[in-house]
């Protein structure tokens, strides 16, 4: 057996070649167990967050920590947050680690390998996320009342506190993909969505109507709240579709049309006499009493809307004010109440079906008496 001999004093003693190549096995080993460099190359485009594989190895003291652009990596130590860093290369000393240092009491600085968990989020814009609503958002409408509503659309999102971010929304998930941000978030965007559309107190009309800018609208609303409490910034929340129940839809294209109509005066002046000139009615008496119920009604309306009465008049029964009875016969077909009401047929029938016209139908013809008219026209 061959010996090594090294120079100096004799308590030095001999190392054997064996015990040499065990010391630099050791260290060698050593070597493998420790990280010295700590990097996330993300080649994916719906990660969120990442847990740096450590694999049980130690941080060196000295190790370079290298962040990329749209990257930020967060230390924690036994389930407290550390030192964060942002893009650049970073050398993992007491000086760049004071909140670590601090956690494992380094008194006299960083010198020994330790272990710490490492996440890697990204800060780029995610955009083109949807939202929509499982059920209908209750709204308090000032024209409609309580309106249920659902809606749909995309937003934009970025990352902005990465402390708060980790702990309410990824977790201690060790890869936090896009699609697991759908599923966590879907619902609380839509609740932060309807706490903004209660406050902004926005009209049922312009909902349904105007989505841009309610979207726009919605902004310094849910920028707050989506901040403060999950660590999110939404550039853009964009509302493509709102739908309302069929009643309150049926409700605003009545309105439409009615704003499309403009003057009503002039235009039941029109109607009334299109009516005449195509010889519809009950010769002269009738024609006279489907001009002067219009007329009546024209002015009646116009009045009501220059003079801020409600938004909803009652027709019939302005018609039924002016009207005169006189030329009308003692019993009528749906078609003569129609005229003398200045509505539809179909507008009759449907009243006759529904009962609140009374008249007797003898096959399939319907018969209204006169006092049956006079006294729908008071109801």
């Amino acid at each position: 057996m061959h010996n090594l001999y090294f120079t100096g004093t004799p308590t030095q003693g001999i190392v054997g070649e064996t015990e040499l190549e065990n010391i630099m096995g050791l260290m060698d080993y050593l070597k493998t167990q420790l990280l010295e460099i700590i990097q996330w190359e993300d080649d994916s485009r719906d990660t969120l967050s990442f847990r740096y594989p450590d694999q049980d190895k130690e941080i060196k003291r000295g190790a370079q920590l290298i962040v990329r652009e749209s990257q930020v990596a967060q230390f924690i130590y036994l389930g407290q947050f550390g030192d964060t860093f942002g893009p650049g290369k970073w050398a993992l000393t007491t000086d760049n680690i004071p909140i670590l240092s601090t956690l494992k009491g380094w008194k006299y600085g960083f010198e020994s390998p330790f272990k710490a968990d490492i996440y890697f989020v990204n800060t780029r814009l995610f955009t083109g996320n949807k939202w929509g609503t499982a059920n209908p958002v209750m709204m308090r409408d000032a024209d409609f009342g309580i309106v249920r509503a659902r809606a749909y659309g995309t937003f934009d999102f970025r990352i902005v506190d990465v402390k708060l971010f980790l702990s309410q929304v990824a977790g201690t998930d060790q890869h936090f993909r896009l699609d697991e941000f759908a599923d966590t978030m879907r619902s609380r965007i839509v609740s932060v969505f309807s706490d903004a559309l209660a406050s902004a107190k926005v009209p049922v009309l312009d909902v349904a109507s105007r989505y841009q800018e309610l979207g726009d609208a919605l902004l310094p609303l849910i920028n707050p709240a989506m901040t403060s409490k999950y660590g999110l910034e939404i550039p853009s929340f964009i509302v493509e579709n709102v739908s309302l129940p069929p009643e309150v839809e049926q409700a605003i294209d009545k309105r439409s049309s009615m704003s499309a109509v403009g003057n009503l005066n002039d235009y039941v002046k029109f109607q009334m006499a299109e009516s005449m000139t195509k010889g519809e009615g009950a010769g002269v008496a009738g024609g006279a009493a489907q001009l002067g119920a219009g007329l009546a009604l024209g002015q009646q309306l116009a009045a009501s809307l220059a003079a801020g009465q409600t938004s909803n008049p009652n027709p019939t029964a302005a018609a039924a004010a002016a009207a005169p009875q006189a030329g009308l016969p003692e019993l009528l077909s749906p078609l003569d109440a129609a005229k003398a009401l200045g509505v539809s047929e179909a507008d009759v029938l449907s009243a006759l079906n529904e009962g609140s016209l009374k008249g007797k139908k003898i096959g399939t013809t319907w018969r209204i008496t006169r006092s049956a008219l006079d006294e729908f026209l008071k109801s």
